[in-house]
């Protein structure tokens, strides 16, 4: 048994897998369980990395774990260029090492796109991109007022991070144990499934949104990248709701691209959604309260974590959540718990504390932590090594404005200073008909994103023509919402100190591999008068991820605020768009 795989007896969950299927990694043949990733079955067999950098071949495995990043790249079936963590194995699948860069060995046929609506009905569509709290509320709400809805879910199963469900082939006997919340959301999955009116399109990316006459049309990708009949189409629709959600934010410092460095999103959607540990003794570090669920989802999966570090102290934190005392009755029960769980496990909770460099040749090894001053300048003396071999890092999240920027939304600040989806008080952004729903208009959490998506469902089935007595109630809850995420961001600041923990070597783009000194010269000795000339100078931001990960950084460091101008949301092969009539 790896490491990496806990035994599925004694699970919380009670997953009863079927049995194992035969794939090959890199020559070799392996077994696999349906329904895991290609990710999940590498690193059940041992593996962190299985992919190299196209400049300096630096060995990258699993960072981010929800498919923004682009560090898992692999060879699947002879196609390059598959994320890992997004693909779900087949039988008989080819995984290969991929090197640097790679063309693929073979051409996949993908069928003609449609531009016909995927649903129609006199009153129009309402599209819903995005399956988690937000934007299953959406669709519930919409649908109930008696518009035709189509749900678009990256995912294999609907619920987004926060309900990130097993998959069905581990069948799952008590799959509420992974969840919180599970009763009122399993109720929602059985009205959707249910739902006349509602189409759920699993793994579907939207790729772009074009704005027509009197509506909007979503360019759509089905099924895996790799994979020959993958599907590229259009819907139309006169609503559409943008439920996107977030991923970690993750602050740099020496080591922080070894293989063994996560975000913390990435080993709780391992954990949870596949039952995977990302390593035997693991450290947290990081802000804010996200960190005490990923703190339980590893331990349900047998790893050992050997300590919480919060970089803010507790006075700074206290002051946050007393400057709006109504939002506190709410979660005292859910800190009282985490706290239990921490002295139950003996996790060491240290405020003021974080990691400052990772060390290791090919993997995290070790790590260095030290105390912070109220600026989060490391204070001398203070280090402590630590042997380790996973650290998961979060530094609160970064709105998935992709979507957004396609459909020509006007951006501004979230609470917690990040850019955020602008939204009128019916959730409906500068573009008529598009609204805008969860982390995508700032940084709240789960019930926010929920009351959120249903004010937008009911909106977008006004502007068709239809009512919905939801509204009154969901403009309360939001407001409410709204006052907890305003004191999350005070509770829980990134300070500018975070600055003090890199020097000139280290990597801030990923992608690119440039480094923090190559993008201060850059901006000392050229022309730079923004984020694009920054970019083309640097090329920090230019790789595949597209500056997802490095972009706020690299705004912060040079003082250059970050642009989002990605027309293309998600990766979509050339030989497919080129496949487009030209008459859609």
């Amino acid at each position: 048994m790896s490491p990496y795989l806990r035994s599925f007896e004694g699970d919380p969950a009670q997953p009863r897998p079927q049995e194992p299927i035969s794939v090959v990694v890199d020559g070799a043949p392996t077994e696999a369980l349906p329904g895991q990733t290609v990710a999940a079955v590498l690193m059940a067999a041992g593996r962190e990395s299985w992919r190299t950098t196209r400049t300096a071949g630096r060995p990258r495995g699993v960072f981010c774990g929800i498919g923004a990043c682009f560090d898992c790249l692999v060879v699947v079936n002879g196609t390059p260029d598959v994320r890992a963590c997004q693909r779900t194995i087949a039988p008989d699948d080819t995984i290969t090492t991929q090197t640097g860069a790679v063309l693929p060995n073979r051409v996949l046929a993908s069928e003609q796109p449609r531009g016909r609506t995927l649903a129609s009905s006199d009153a129009g569509v309402v599209v819903v991109v995005g399956g988690g709290p937000a934007g299953v509320a959406a669709a519930v709400v919409a649908a109930d007022a008696g518009v035709e809805v189509v749900l678009v879910d990256a995912g294999r199963r609907l619920g987004g991070q926060f309900h990130r469900q097993l998959p069905a082939e581990f069948n799952a006997g008590k799959p509420e144990r992974l969840q919180h919340g599970w009763g009122s959301f399993k109720r929602l999955l059985d009205r959707i499934n249910g739902h006349e009116r509602i189409d759920v399109l699993g793994e579907t990316s939207v790729w772009a949104i074009e704005s027509r006459a009197d509506s909007y049309r979503l360019w759509l990708q089905t099924g895996p990248a790799d994979a020959a009949g993958r599907k590229i189409r259009a819907v139309d629709a006169k609503a559409v709701v943008l439920a996107t959600g977030a991923y970690d934010r993750v602050l740099p410092f020496p080591g922080w691209d070894l293989p063994g460095v996560y975000s913390a999103g990435a080993a709780q959607a391992l954990a949870k959604g596949q039952r995977i540990a990302v390593g035997r003794k693991v450290l947290l570090a990081g802000t804010g309260p996200f960190l005490l669920p990923v703190a339980e989802s590893l331990l349900g999966v047998g790893a050992e974590v050997v300590g919480l570090l919060e970089a803010n102290r507790l006075t700074r934190s206290a002051r946050g959540w007393l400057s709006d005392p109504r939002v506190l009755p709410g979660k005292t029960r859910e800190a009282i718990a985490y706290a239990a769980l921490l002295a139950r496990h003996r996790i060491p909770f240290l405020q003021g504390r974080t990691v400052i460099a990772a060390h290791g040749s090919d993997r995290v090894e070790g790590v260095t932590t030290a105390k912070l001053d109220k600026s989060w300048h490391p204070i001398p003396g203070t280090e402590r090594d630590l042997e380790v071999d996973a650290v998961c890092l979060g530094f609160g999240f970064t709105a998935q404005l992709e979507l957004a920027v396609s459909a020509g939304c006007e951006l501004g600040p979230g609470p917690d200073g990040g850019s955020a989806a602008q939204v009128d008080e019916y959730q409906q952004t500068s573009r008529p008909g598009v609204f805008a729903a969860g982390e995508l208009t700032g940084i709240g959490g789960a019930d926010l994103a929920a009351a959120e998506g249903r004010l937008a469902g009911a909106a977008a089935a006004h502007l068709l023509g239809t009512t919905s007595g939801t509204a009154p109630t969901a403009s309360k809850q939001v407001a409410k919402g709204k006052r907890f995420a305003a004191a999350l961001a005070k509770a829980y600041p990134i300070q500018p100190g975070w600055r003090s923990w890199s020097g000139g070597t280290t990597v801030v783009c990923r992608c690119e591999e440039v480094t923090r000194g190559q993008i201060e010269e850059a901006v000392a000795d050229r022309d730079v008068t923004g984020q694009r000339s920054l970019k083309l100078t640097s090329r920090a931001g230019l790789g595949l991820c597209q500056g997802r990960v490095c972009s706020r950084t690299t705004a912060d460091l040079t003082g250059i605020q970050a642009g989002h101008r990605r027309p293309i949301a998600v990766p979509v092969r050339l030989q497919d768009l080129a496949a487009i009539q030209e008459d859609l």
